[in-house]
């Protein structure tokens, strides 16, 4: 089955998969997008999976205050300081302090299992496994304190 050139960019430029990957992905969906994409989604958590036990060291440790009354600090985990500098990682890190200002999850565990306040078809351990998936590098949620003014 040929695939379709277009097909292949508008995936890469939603999902940040390789051509081949994507590719395949098309070949194996008959030239479907949709399922084309959940063949990649699937393959990224497998992968993302076999990359849980490996040791995180690096990563980056995010601050964030709403309106001064609520503040969020989070440690997020990676394997090298090379994917804690990039946008996806650090995009990651302002995602889930957000997601602790809002939701108040009290252990890492829940917040993991809580949907994803900007789209409740994910859970927040799907959106880390996503980014794992992306990024090719173990991260994890280290700890996280939520501080609310007064109490």
């Amino acid at each position: 089955m040929s695939v379709n050139i277009e097909d292949i960019k508008k995936i890469r430029e939603e999902t940040g998969a390789g051509i081949a990957d994507v590719r395949s992905a098309l070949e194996e969906a008959d030239g479907d997008v949709a399922q084309a994409k959940e063949v990649l989604k699937k393959k990224g958590l497998d992968k993302a999976n076999s990359k849980s036990d490996r040791e995180v060291k690096n990563g980056v440790v995010e601050v964030y205050s709403h309106n001064g009354k609520v503040g969020v600090l989070l440690e997020l985990l990676c394997e090298t300081d090379f994917v804690a500098k990039t946008d996806d990682f650090k995009n990651l890190a302002h995602e889930l302090v957000l997601q602790v200002a809002s939701m108040n999850p009290s252990t890492v565990e829940e917040l993991l299992t809580q949907e994803y306040i900007r789209d409740s078809s994910l859970t927040i351990d799907i959106l880390v496994k996503s980014v794992v998936a992306k990024l090719g590098e173990n991260i994890q949620i280290g700890r996280f304190e939520r501080i609310v003014l007064g109490q």
